[in-house]
């Protein structure tokens, strides 16, 4: 009775824990992951910084305006921003002006550099994608872990009501005294070790449990399962089908990591162009539009002529005014307004000017040269990529053929354990077999089955990962 209640305890456990929770599949895993892993998220915002950066660079193309304004009080001995008059009475005075600029020809220096940036952007999300790519991947390998673990906590928990049955069986028979108690000692101390490989079991559940929910973000006290699909059912591709070339071909048009090679070599020449440019003259326009304002500014309203003697002379004793031929004026004089200022000292001017490099500390020469090294690098990482990518796929389908390989001769292995243990529990019964050959027997069939399972979980992952680099995603 302690027994069945030790095994109920122990493999009961995982069973009623599973149906605490909804369980989730692969599918919902990997887009709850996609959707909040924080790796993800970070690499979306560079991706948007560098469509910002884009889109500031196709700006960048379109004149340039800017209107600048100024109110001062000026004291002392200055100069009449108006009438450029020296003057030493305080004034208030305003300005503003409307500037404006465009680059005519530059060498295609502009147009490069936008092109560049645009498959910058290109480039910033595929990068995107392959690390959501990597992170279904991983999702996909942690959540066939888990199912593997289940799988080993199920044989774990077979193995313990197999030992036991046999316990309670050879304790009957022990009481009847067909049987010494070193049989019924044997089996519990099988039992024992059988508990503990189940208890070790459910412990890797729950690690790889907690490496699964890392991967989506969750917090590790949240409540989670997993569905477990039948291993058998789950849909592969015919290994024939996954020749290394083939696949490889297709991984290089589908992977993520390629296309972000071929853009940032496309994005390289670009830069290349773009600097060479920046080494030649380059014309622009420009335009500005002004006026000023000064509150001592005066202007003649009215004039009143009048003759007034210039000097006298004496003639004879007598002395004369000497008066002008003309008159004089007398003006007289008023503040002008602000907006008759601003009509009157309207100015514009507009021209065209010429930037020639000369001399500037090699930074020209320099960033051309830095350019063409930086395509070269670029060209050699994408050589490196496409190479690590052949190798693995080489790997995977080394691996693939191997685990198949494994996967058979395990099959062969548990079959024929099972059928050495079924022949010496029927002679355990009768007497025929003693306890520890029996145990022998048995444990023989358990390592059997956890390498059959170990062996058929990796087979089926090695299979997805040659999916995966067909560009078809993970999917059980």
């Amino acid at each position: 009775m302690i027994n069945r209640m030790l095994f109920v305890f122990l493999f009961g456990t995982l069973s009623l824990s599973s149906f605490a929770q909804e369980k989730w599949d692969l599918q919902r895993c990997v887009a709850y992951a996609l959707a909040n892993n924080i790796s993800v998220k970070q690499q979306d915002i560079q991706a948007r910084l560098a469509e910002l950066n884009y889109t500031q660079s196709k700006l960048s193309k379109y004149p340039t305006a800017n209107l600048n304004g100024n109110v001062a009080y000026s004291s002392g001995r200055n100069q009449n921003p108006v009438t450029f008059d020296l003057i030493t009475t305080g004034y208030l005075s305003s300005g503003f002006s409307l500037q404006s600029g465009v680059e005519l020809f530059n060498w295609y220096n502009k147009k490069n550099s936008i092109a560049a940036n645009e498959l910058e952007t290109k480039a910033a999300f595929a990068s995107v994608d392959k690390l959501k790519n990597d992170i279904a991947l991983n999702v996909a390998a942690a959540y066939l872990q888990v199912l593997l673990s289940k799988e080993q906590a199920n044989v774990s928990g077979v193995q313990v009501a197999q030992t036991i049955a046999q316990l309670d069986n050879t304790k009957k028979l022990v009481t009847a005294g067909t049987l010494p108690e070193l049989n019924a000692a044997q089996l519990e101390a099988q039992l024992a070790n059988d508990s503990a490989n189940l208890v070790t079991a459910q412990g890797n559940i729950a690690q790889n449990m907690l490496l699964l929910k890392a991967y989506l973000n969750l917090d590790a006290a949240t409540p989670f399962d997993v569905a477990t699909p039948d291993i058998k059912s789950i849909p592969l591709d015919d290994i024939a089908s996954l020749q290394p070339e083939m696949v490889y071909a297709l991984a290089l048009q589908n992977m993520p990591l390629q296309k972000v090679n071929e853009l940032r070599l496309q994005a390289g020449e670009k830069y290349v162009a773009a600097a060479r440019g920046a080494m030649y003259p380059s014309i622009s326009a420009f335009g500005n539009l002004g006026s000023s304002f000064n509150n001592k500014a005066k202007r003649a309203n009215g004039s009143s002529s009048f003759f007034a003697p210039v000097g006298s002379v004496t003639v004879g004793g007598t002395k004369y005014e000497v008066l002008p031929l003309q008159p004089f004026n007398n003006y007289t004089y008023e503040k002008i307004p602000y907006f008759g200022q601003v009509n009157q000292n309207f100015r514009q001017s507009i021209g065209i000017s010429i930037g020639v490099p000369i001399a500037n500390g090699g930074s020209l020469r320099t960033a051309y040269q830095r350019s063409k090294l930086n395509l070269q690098s670029l060209e050699l990482q994408k050589q490196q990529d496409d190479q690590t990518l052949k190798q693995d796929i080489y790997k995977a389908y080394t691996d693939a053929t191997t685990s198949l390989q494994k996967y058979n001769a395990a099959t062969k292995t548990v079959a024929a354990n099972q059928k050495a243990f079924d022949y010496a529990n029927k002679r355990y019964g009768i007497g025929l077999l003693n306890t520890i050959d029996l145990i022998t027997t048995q444990s023989n069939l358990y390592s059997a089955r956890i390498q059959g399972l170990l062996a058929q979980y990796e087979f089926v992952f090695k299979m997805k990962v040659l999916e995966f680099y067909k560009g078809e995603g993970i999917k059980l």
